[in-house]
């Protein structure tokens, strides 16, 4: 099955409740309060993401953080990147180049780069601000940049009718 990990989808949830409101500075006490979620989980993604430059971190008594550039300007892949221990890739392969034994000989090595590819291009068209919309009012199709969505009215295309290019 493929799922993003705790920390991702909490990261991704920290960003997007600070994306509600971009110029405000949180305590990492206070997300964790509204969020729900524990101080100390909190507090690890907020650190991680203030090295990777996702955040700023303000000391003192009106301290806490903040995002550290437009909530458009931040993507899920970015999340991913910064909180995942691992290369980005649906499989070992795609993730590692060279880290599997039948690589050179494999026949669908070729069709999960591409999916990957997809996936990873999905994700990075996606912004903390389109997670701020409550996904009733989004039609995402895949390879469409997220600004251009449909109107609510309007079906997504089945997969079937889906193409992409590189």
């Amino acid at each position: 099955m493929l799922r993003v990990s705790k920390i991702i989808d909490y990261g991704t949830l920290v960003l997007t409740h600070m994306a509600s409101d971009p110029e405000r500075v949180f305590s990492a006490a206070d997300l964790a309060a509204t969020l729900g979620l524990g101080q100390p989980v909190v507090s690890k993604v907020l650190k991680t993401l203030t090295q990777r430059e996702i955040v700023k971190s303000t000391r003192g008594a009106r301290g806490g953080y903040a995002l550290s550039k437009a909530p458009e300007a931040i993507s899920i892949a970015d999340i991913i990147d910064a909180l995942d221990e691992q290369p980005f890739g649906l499989t070992e392969c795609t993730a590692t180049p060279g880290s599997c034994s039948v690589e050179a000989d494999c026949n669908i090595r070729s069709n999960w780069q591409r999916i990957n590819a997809i996936v990873r291009k999905t994700l990075e068209q996606v912004s903390i601000a389109d997670m701020v919309t409550p996904t009733a009012t989004i039609e995402f199709i895949p390879g469409q940049p997220s600004s251009s969505r449909l109107p609510s009215n309007v079906p997504a295309a089945s997969p079937s009718t889906w193409s992409f290019s590189e």
